[in-house]
């Protein structure tokens, strides 16, 4: 385990060497190999940021059919027939859904636990970490997502909150009036018990 604060505070140092860092994330990782029995993946994709790393979050639009209607969330999705693993997965899912090619200028670093769908208990979701090192240019697929914002890591931490929705309160992460909750808050909490906050 590596501790966040101190992986930040040396990325923006002159000092710092960025692939022993980077090599630090990827062993406090699950191998990419480990697919723990699971049928969906999502991509939570990092970008490096002077100080920080900033991960990327996508709203889904609303939709009755879709039981994760109008939240925040990561991009991905259920493995396809043609899917020879989840990997493939996740980089098929996220280009139709924001077209960014994870294959391009992408490193896989590993995954997180995988989770039961609450929601859809037949859905297991591997949580995929993958860091970029250019800015990719997002073209949301706008029948599936309606807005995407990158946020700092230590200000997605800072934001840990409750919420009262009508059936009750429940743990969530508060972003720039967003609200982070459900399946993508225990896929943080996942996350940040791997990355502590600063």
């Amino acid at each position: 385990m590596i501790v966040l604060g101190s992986f930040i505070n040396n990325c923006g140092g002159a000092q710092m060497n960025y692939s022993e860092e980077v090599e630090k994330l990827s062993k406090a990782l699950i191998p990419l190999s480990d697919e723990q029995e699971s049928n969906a993946a999502v991509a939570l994709l990092l970008k490096r940021e002077q100080n920080d790393f900033s991960i990327l979050f996508v709203k889904r639009v609303e939709s009755l059919a879709d039981p994760w209607s109008g939240q925040m969330a990561f991009p991905g999705g259920k493995r396809d027939e043609k899917d020879a693993n989840l990997r493939q997965t996740v980089v098929r899912e996220t280009l139709e859904e924001t077209n960014i090619n994870l294959l391009d200028r992408c490193r896989f670093l590993g995954v997180l636990t995988a989770l039961r769908s609450k929601p859809r208990p037949d859905m297991k979701i591997l949580p995929v970490v993958i860091l970029t090192t250019y800015e990719p240019k997002i073209r949301l697929n706008k029948k599936e997502l309606e807005e995407f914002f990158w946020v700092p890591l230590r200000e997605v931490a800072q934001g840990k909150s409750f919420v009262t929705f009508d059936f009750g309160e429940v743990p969530a992460y508060t972003v720039r009036r967003r609200v982070i909750w459900g399946l993508t808050y225990r896929i943080l909490e996942g996350f940040f018990a791997v990355f502590p906050s600063p």
